[in-house]
């Protein structure tokens, strides 16, 4: 037997909790729980039933982007031409990775590398498959490969907080533009 259906409204309440949670680590890596509380529009009773600290918090906020991160490349496939959905996808990471920097920088470093290495699997194959769209295509290089890409994603985490917003996307766009066969149409 599974664990039992959560009402609507505990379904709701957790969900408001995770987007508050969120919405505060996109501001600043000291994110306290009354605050989120507050935000969310719930008590911390509420907040304590369903994260029983602010480590369990953090950790579903980052496996929760880690998933929408993921099932986004089949999404944006559907939707977009191979490169095209890369760049979408690749836009994604952006926010993923200011998030990711926050929730890193909030918890202990044995709970954020046990995040880092259960999430990395998943993400390279997402970005695999996005790879393999436009190598179908033609558009991609034959010789991109979904571990190099996201080793040269990865230097952006270098980057200082406050130079973030106008050198990651750009940065983010010559790693795209790199992956261009050339002479493909794009």
């Amino acid at each position: 037997m599974g664990a039992p259906a959560r009402r609507p409204d505990a379904t709701q309440n957790r969900t408001r909790i995770l987007e508050a949670a969120r919405a505060a680590l996109a501001e600043s890596s000291h994110v306290h729980l009354n605050e989120i509380a507050k935000r969310a529009g719930v008590g911390q009773g509420t907040l304590y039933r369903n994260f029983p600290n602010r480590e369990a918090l953090l950790a579903e906020v980052y496996r929760r982007d880690v998933e929408e991160l993921v099932a986004a490349a089949s999404a944006l496939l559907a939707e977009h031409e191979p490169v095209e959905a890369l760049r979408h996808w690749l836009d994604r990471v952006i926010d993923y990775a200011e998030i990711k920097r926050g929730v890193l920088a909030a918890l202990e470093a044995a709970a954020w590398q046990d995040l880092v290495a259960h999430s990395h699997n998943p993400i390279e194959n997402a970005l695999g498959h996005l790879l393999d769209a436009g190598k179908a295509a033609g558009s991609i290089r034959a010789d991109a490969d979904a571990h190099g890409v996201l080793l040269l994603i990865a230097y952006l985490s270098r980057l200082d907080q406050d130079e973030w917003d106008s050198r990651a996307r750009p940065l983010m766009n010559v790693i795209l533009d790199g992956l261009a066969r050339p002479g493909a149409d794009r």
